[in-house]
């Protein structure tokens, strides 16, 4: 049996609850910004190299909350840590990805993420893949996280 892939995310929270989504470059889908660990990589640092790759945010890692490890797909879990937005990064035309890949059509080098948005826990179906939307709806209620913050 292979080793399941971890990959390590941050769930960014506004003031409002709602979450910060970043959409995947020529695919339909918007997700949480995250990635897989380096050799070594403790989780929240990934999350944290990850927000920053993905998005610009530079979030200290003291404003983290470890959430734990979920099962997200049958090969893959994902590390997740909360956090709540401040002032400075409410501005999502500020973000920008500095994560490349090669488009599959021609190998040009184009960014991992491509659009960011706050969506409110109802809109999170509307835009996120169905893996990350069933986590959401199932063990990782946005609305609980929000008030567990706000505390």
């Amino acid at each position: 049996m292979s080793a399941r892939v971890v990959s390590c995310g941050i769930v960014l929270l506004d003031p409002g609850g709602r979450v910060l989504l970043a959409h995947a470059t020529e695919t339909s889908h918007w997700d949480i910004p995250k990635g897989h660990g380096e050799e070594g990589e403790a989780p929240h640092v990934t999350a944290l190299r990850e927000m920053v790759e993905e998005t610009g945010i530079e979030i200290d890692a003291a404003r983290l909350k470890d959430l734990g490890l979920f099962v997200y797909r049958r090969d893959k879990d994902l590390h997740l840590f909360a956090a709540r937005a401040v002032a400075s990064e409410l501005d999502l035309s500020a973000c920008i990805c500095t994560s490349l890949f090669p488009r599959r059509s021609d190998g040009t080098m184009i960014p991992e993420m491509d659009a960011y948005r706050w969506a409110a826990p109802h809109e999170v179906d509307r835009y996120a893949s169905r893996s990350l939307s069933r986590l959401f709806q199932t063990t990782l209620s946005l609305t609980e996280l929000h008030r567990s913050l706000a505390a």
